[in-house]
């Protein structure tokens, strides 16, 4: 996909399907990135072109410094979203992702941008919510314990060498990015908002999703989903099912 200015790097196509509808533009979760996403397409109907954002510190951009700020983060993606809004859009996201996926809908607002039909979230708090401590600034040892804890990674990753080294800095950058993104109170986006919580995740309940409806002045609807916190790793299905549908009606 060519955007210009050369923000390709932010992007990655599952496939690419230029006779699609509409693009998902997904944001992954902490340490994530576009593998997070891999076999969401072939979930879909054909209609829907998944695109996966893909942030600085992985997968091809690992060369690049991660990014620990929402403000910078989204200085450098929104501009990029705004180029490849040739078509109809709505925005996914998961855990940090589903931050970054709110605070884009705002920015996007702000600079008066085509708006998304709908936004997605899931294993997140409303963001108007108080915040659980802070993962970032954790010891070493903490952070890691706090990571196997919530699940999403293998556990060979803990014992590989050298793979902590390259995976904690991200990580630490991944939640200072949410974590020090102060909430300020703007009008409920007039697009409507759908969120996912876990039965047993330990970061979001039931509560603190349903939460999200002050967030939109459009249509809202909380679903739980079972499993943790990354339940839409194991029941994905269900997950694109409600998405498809939502979709649908929103067109």
């Amino acid at each position: 996909m060519s955007v210009p200015g050369g923000r390709t790097s932010w992007f990655r196509m599952s496939p690419p399907n230029p006779a699609a509808g509409l693009r998902l533009i997904c944001l992954p979760h902490g340490g994530g990135g576009t593998a997070a996403f891999r076999g969401w397409a072939s979930g879909l109907p054909a209609t829907i072109e998944v695109c996966a954002v893909q942030l600085p510190g992985r997968e091809s951009r690992m060369g690049e410094d991660p990014i620990d700020d929402m403000g910078v983060l989204l200085d450098g993606l929104a501009p990029a979203v705004v180029e490849v809004l040739d078509r109809p859009f709505a925005l996914y996201g998961h855990s940090m992702g589903a931050r970054v996926a709110f605070e884009l809908s705002r920015r996007l607002r702000r600079m008066g941008a085509p708006a998304p039909r709908h936004l997605f979230v899931s294993g997140c708090p409303a963001p108007q919510l108080p915040q659980p401590p802070p993962l970032h600034p954790l010891p070493e040892a903490e952070l890691v314990r706090r990571l196997r804890e919530l699940g999403g990674l293998p556990p060979e990753v803990f014992e590989i060498p050298g793979v902590l080294d390259v995976l904690l800095p991200v990580m630490r950058a991944d939640f200072a990015v949410v974590e020090n993104c102060a909430y300020e109170p703007e009008p409920p986006l007039d697009h409507p908002v759908t969120a996912f919580c876990g039965t047993t995740d330990p970061e979001a309940d039931l509560a603190q999703t349903a939460a999200w409806q002050a967030q939109t002045s459009a249509a809202f609807a909380a679903h739980e989903v079972p499993g943790g916190h990354f339940f839409v790793q194991d029941r994905r299905a269900d997950v694109l099912a409600v998405i498809v549908k939502a979709l649908s009606t929103d067109s």
